[in-house]
Protein backbone atom coordinates (compact mmCIF):
# COMPACT_ATOMS: atom_id res chain seq x y z
CA UNK A 1 0.00 0.00 0.00
CA UNK A 2 0.98 3.33 -0.90
CA UNK A 3 1.56 6.16 1.55
CA UNK A 4 -0.76 8.50 -0.66
CA UNK A 5 -3.65 8.76 1.81
CA UNK A 6 -1.21 9.03 4.42
CA UNK A 7 0.52 11.37 3.37
CA UNK A 8 -2.97 13.66 3.41
CA UNK A 9 -3.42 12.67 6.88
CA UNK A 10 0.41 13.81 7.85
CA UNK A 11 -0.08 16.55 5.82
CA UNK A 12 2.51 17.72 3.62
CA UNK A 13 1.42 21.37 4.55
CA UNK A 14 2.72 20.69 8.01
CA UNK A 15 6.52 19.82 7.13
CA UNK A 16 6.16 23.34 5.92
CA UNK A 17 4.12 24.73 8.30
CA UNK A 18 6.76 23.12 10.96
CA UNK A 19 9.79 24.51 9.48
CA UNK A 20 8.14 27.87 9.22
CA UNK A 21 7.50 27.92 12.66
CA UNK A 22 10.45 26.83 13.35
CA UNK A 23 12.35 29.39 11.53
CA UNK A 24 9.92 32.47 12.97
CA UNK A 25 10.22 31.16 16.57
CA UNK A 26 14.31 31.69 16.59
CA UNK A 27 13.99 34.78 14.31
CA UNK A 28 11.85 36.28 17.35
CA UNK A 29 13.92 34.93 20.19
CA UNK A 30 15.94 37.35 22.36
CA UNK A 31 16.78 35.22 25.05
CA UNK A 32 18.34 31.85 25.75
CA UNK A 33 15.10 30.65 27.46
CA UNK A 34 13.41 31.69 24.24
CA UNK A 35 15.80 30.24 22.00
CA UNK A 36 15.63 27.22 24.21
CA UNK A 37 11.77 27.08 23.59
CA UNK A 38 12.15 26.64 20.22
CA UNK A 39 14.86 24.15 20.29
CA UNK A 40 12.09 22.38 22.42
CA UNK A 41 9.17 23.33 19.95
CA UNK A 42 11.77 22.26 16.94
CA UNK A 43 12.74 18.53 18.66
CA UNK A 44 8.58 17.85 19.35
CA UNK A 45 8.50 18.44 23.37
CA UNK A 46 6.37 21.82 22.89
CA UNK A 47 2.64 19.65 22.47
CA UNK A 48 1.99 21.09 26.32
CA UNK A 49 3.77 24.26 26.25
CA UNK A 50 1.84 27.98 25.67
CA UNK A 51 2.32 29.75 22.52
CA UNK A 52 5.33 31.79 22.12
CA UNK A 53 3.12 35.04 22.84
CA UNK A 54 2.30 33.52 25.64
CA UNK A 55 5.03 31.93 26.93
CA UNK A 56 7.27 35.56 26.30
CA UNK A 57 4.53 36.99 28.72
CA UNK A 58 6.30 34.85 31.35
CA UNK A 59 9.08 36.07 33.99
CA UNK A 60 12.12 33.98 33.36
CA UNK A 61 11.49 32.05 36.23
CA UNK A 62 8.29 30.90 35.34
CA UNK A 63 9.84 30.09 31.43
CA UNK A 64 12.51 28.47 33.56
CA UNK A 65 9.96 26.10 35.00
CA UNK A 66 7.72 25.42 32.32
CA UNK A 67 10.59 24.21 30.19
CA UNK A 68 12.05 22.42 32.98
CA UNK A 69 10.73 18.64 31.90
CA UNK A 70 10.51 19.12 28.41
CA UNK A 71 13.80 20.25 28.00
CA UNK A 72 15.03 17.53 30.16
CA UNK A 73 13.11 14.90 28.38
CA UNK A 74 14.91 15.99 25.47
CA UNK A 75 18.60 16.30 27.44
CA UNK A 76 18.38 19.88 26.81
CA UNK A 77 20.13 21.90 29.96
CA UNK A 78 18.02 25.04 30.98
CA UNK A 79 19.95 28.34 31.92
CA UNK A 80 19.72 28.81 35.41
CA UNK A 81 17.99 32.45 35.86
CA UNK A 82 18.54 32.96 39.54
CA UNK A 83 15.49 32.68 42.58
CA UNK A 84 14.16 35.84 42.72
CA UNK A 85 11.71 36.80 39.66
CA UNK A 86 12.49 40.25 37.46
CA UNK A 87 10.26 43.09 39.26
CA UNK A 88 6.92 43.43 38.44
CA UNK A 89 7.08 39.95 36.61
CA UNK A 90 3.90 38.32 36.64
CA UNK A 91 2.93 35.00 35.02
CA UNK A 92 0.57 35.08 31.91
CA UNK A 93 -2.64 33.06 32.70
CA UNK A 94 -1.30 29.84 30.75
CA UNK A 95 1.84 30.18 32.59
CA UNK A 96 0.25 30.23 35.87
CA UNK A 97 -1.75 27.17 34.69
CA UNK A 98 1.32 25.11 33.26
CA UNK A 99 3.50 26.18 36.56
CA UNK A 100 1.09 24.99 39.02
CA UNK A 101 0.17 21.87 37.13
CA UNK A 102 4.06 20.94 36.64
CA UNK A 103 4.41 18.69 39.67
CA UNK A 104 1.30 17.01 38.78
CA UNK A 105 3.45 15.31 35.28
CA UNK A 106 4.89 12.67 36.70
CA UNK A 107 1.75 11.76 37.95
CA UNK A 108 1.07 11.75 34.11
CA UNK A 109 1.66 8.77 31.44
CA UNK A 110 5.32 9.15 31.06
CA UNK A 111 5.29 8.48 34.80
CA UNK A 112 3.33 5.13 34.51
CA UNK A 113 6.66 3.71 32.67
CA UNK A 114 9.32 4.21 35.33
CA UNK A 115 9.41 0.87 36.09
CA UNK A 116 9.64 -0.34 32.63
CA UNK A 117 12.42 -1.45 30.12
CA UNK A 118 12.73 -0.45 26.24
CA UNK A 119 14.22 -3.59 24.86
CA UNK A 120 13.67 -2.98 20.96
CA UNK A 121 11.11 -4.32 20.09
CA UNK A 122 9.39 -4.92 23.54
CA UNK A 123 8.57 -2.57 26.39
CA UNK A 124 8.80 -5.13 29.41
CA UNK A 125 7.12 -3.46 32.67
CA UNK A 126 6.06 -5.39 35.58
CA UNK A 127 3.38 -8.23 35.02
CA UNK A 128 2.91 -6.68 31.54
CA UNK A 129 4.67 -6.41 27.92
CA UNK A 130 3.76 -4.03 24.77
CA UNK A 131 5.45 -5.62 21.84
CA UNK A 132 6.48 -2.85 18.67
CA UNK A 133 2.96 -3.09 16.03
CA UNK A 134 3.72 -3.52 12.38
CA UNK A 135 1.11 -2.82 9.59
CA UNK A 136 -1.51 -5.92 9.44
CA UNK A 137 -2.61 -7.52 6.10
CA UNK A 138 -6.69 -7.50 6.18
CA UNK A 139 -6.56 -11.41 6.99
CA UNK A 140 -5.27 -10.49 10.83
CA UNK A 141 -7.71 -8.30 11.08
CA UNK A 142 -11.26 -7.83 13.37
CA UNK A 143 -14.10 -8.50 11.08
CA UNK A 144 -16.23 -5.25 10.48
CA UNK A 145 -12.99 -2.87 10.79
CA UNK A 146 -12.84 -1.99 7.57
CA UNK A 147 -16.93 -1.53 7.01
CA UNK A 148 -18.11 2.32 6.80
CA UNK A 149 -19.90 2.46 9.72
CA UNK A 150 -16.19 2.25 11.68
CA UNK A 151 -15.76 5.81 12.38
CA UNK A 152 -12.76 7.52 14.12
CA UNK A 153 -15.43 9.95 15.63
CA UNK A 154 -13.29 12.48 16.57
CA UNK A 155 -15.62 15.51 18.28
CA UNK A 156 -15.07 19.33 16.77
CA UNK A 157 -13.04 21.32 18.60
CA UNK A 158 -15.45 23.89 20.31
CA UNK A 159 -12.81 25.92 22.69
CA UNK A 160 -10.47 28.95 22.01
CA UNK A 161 -7.54 28.34 19.87
CA UNK A 162 -5.30 30.60 21.55
CA UNK A 163 -6.28 28.72 24.51
CA UNK A 164 -3.19 26.46 24.01
CA UNK A 165 -4.06 24.21 27.32
CA UNK A 166 -7.42 23.88 25.77
CA UNK A 167 -6.01 22.73 22.57
CA UNK A 168 -3.52 20.43 23.85
CA UNK A 169 -6.86 18.69 26.20
CA UNK A 170 -8.64 18.01 23.12
CA UNK A 171 -6.22 16.84 21.00
CA UNK A 172 -4.99 14.54 23.58
CA UNK A 173 -7.72 13.01 24.06
CA UNK A 174 -8.43 12.64 20.25
CA UNK A 175 -5.01 11.24 19.45
CA UNK A 176 -6.13 8.55 22.12
CA UNK A 177 -8.56 7.53 20.30
CA UNK A 178 -7.02 8.22 16.72
CA UNK A 179 -4.22 5.29 17.71
CA UNK A 180 -5.89 2.39 18.64
CA UNK A 181 -8.11 3.53 15.81
CA UNK A 182 -5.27 3.29 13.36
CA UNK A 183 -3.87 0.22 14.94
CA UNK A 184 -7.52 -1.43 14.58
CA UNK A 185 -7.28 -0.84 10.79
CA UNK A 186 -3.99 -2.63 10.86
CA UNK A 187 -2.11 0.89 10.18
CA UNK A 188 -0.46 0.94 13.51
CA UNK A 189 2.95 1.60 11.42
CA UNK A 190 1.86 4.36 9.59
CA UNK A 191 0.75 6.76 12.24
CA UNK A 192 1.47 10.59 12.73
CA UNK A 193 3.58 11.66 15.90
CA UNK A 194 1.95 13.63 18.43
CA UNK A 195 3.56 16.56 17.28
CA UNK A 196 2.55 15.97 13.72
CA UNK A 197 -1.20 15.66 14.79
CA UNK A 198 -0.70 19.00 16.63
CA UNK A 199 0.30 20.87 13.57
CA UNK A 200 -2.34 19.32 11.22
CA UNK A 201 -4.49 20.58 13.51
CA UNK A 202 -3.49 24.17 13.30
CA UNK A 203 -2.75 24.13 9.77
CA UNK A 204 -6.06 22.42 8.97
CA UNK A 205 -8.07 24.93 11.27
CA UNK A 206 -5.78 27.87 10.28
CA UNK A 207 -7.11 27.08 6.72
CA UNK A 208 -10.84 26.99 7.76
CA UNK A 209 -10.95 23.53 7.58
CA UNK A 210 -12.56 21.51 10.64
CA UNK A 211 -10.17 18.71 11.56
CA UNK A 212 -12.27 16.34 12.74
CA UNK A 213 -14.66 16.37 9.98
CA UNK A 214 -10.95 15.92 7.65
CA UNK A 215 -9.42 13.86 9.80
CA UNK A 216 -12.70 11.12 9.24
CA UNK A 217 -12.62 11.97 5.85
CA UNK A 218 -9.11 10.43 5.70
CA UNK A 219 -9.50 7.36 7.97
CA UNK A 220 -12.35 6.91 5.55
CA UNK A 221 -9.86 6.68 2.40
CA UNK A 222 -7.56 4.94 4.15
CA UNK A 223 -9.94 2.12 4.91
CA UNK A 224 -10.64 1.93 1.50
CA UNK A 225 -7.50 2.09 0.49
CA UNK A 226 -6.55 -0.35 3.07
CA UNK A 227 -9.74 -2.72 1.11
CA UNK A 228 -7.59 -2.73 -2.05
CA UNK A 229 -4.08 -2.15 -1.46
CA UNK A 230 -1.16 -4.13 -0.04
CA UNK A 231 0.60 -2.84 3.29
CA UNK A 232 4.43 -2.86 3.76
CA UNK A 233 4.61 -5.17 6.76
CA UNK A 234 8.27 -5.03 7.22
CA UNK A 235 9.77 -4.31 10.66
CA UNK A 236 10.86 -0.64 11.15
CA UNK A 237 14.48 0.16 10.22
CA UNK A 238 15.40 2.30 13.50
CA UNK A 239 13.84 1.85 16.82
CA UNK A 240 13.25 4.23 19.65
CA UNK A 241 16.58 5.68 22.11
CA UNK A 242 14.62 5.66 25.33
CA UNK A 243 11.32 5.51 27.33
CA UNK A 244 11.52 9.36 27.30
CA UNK A 245 9.61 9.09 24.18
CA UNK A 246 7.28 7.56 24.41
CA UNK A 247 3.75 8.03 26.46
CA UNK A 248 0.95 5.84 27.50
CA UNK A 249 -2.01 5.82 25.03
CA UNK A 250 -4.27 3.53 27.41
CA UNK A 251 -3.83 0.20 29.59
CA UNK A 252 -2.64 -1.36 26.10
CA UNK A 253 -0.92 0.65 23.48
CA UNK A 254 2.27 2.90 24.22
CA UNK A 255 3.95 5.34 21.90
CA UNK A 256 7.13 6.70 21.48
CA UNK A 257 8.33 8.92 18.56
CA UNK A 258 11.10 10.95 18.02
CA UNK A 259 8.97 13.32 15.91
CA UNK A 260 10.26 11.77 12.73
CA UNK A 261 9.42 8.36 13.41
CA UNK A 262 6.07 7.02 15.30
CA UNK A 263 6.71 3.61 17.14
CA UNK A 264 3.54 1.61 18.27
CA UNK A 265 3.63 -1.06 20.95
CA UNK A 266 0.23 -2.69 21.68
CA UNK A 267 -0.48 -5.46 24.57
CA UNK A 268 -0.94 -9.19 23.17
CA UNK A 269 -3.56 -9.16 25.62
CA UNK A 270 -5.43 -6.14 23.67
Amino acid sequence: MTTRWLALLALDACIGFAHGAESTCMEGAKTELEQLYCQVVRKGGGAGLPSPTDFKRNDPQVQALLLRRPAGRLGLDVPDVGASAAPGGQPSQVGRELADSEPEAESQPQGQLTECQLQGQRIACPQRRFDLVTNQPNSKLTDGVLASNNRLGLGPFKGNRNDEEAVRRYLSDAYDRYIPKMVDIGLGASTMSFTAFHHAFHTMEDGGVDFARRMEQTFSLLKQDKKNLAVDTRDHDELPGDLSLCMVINRDIIVCDNVGTNWVYVSPTR
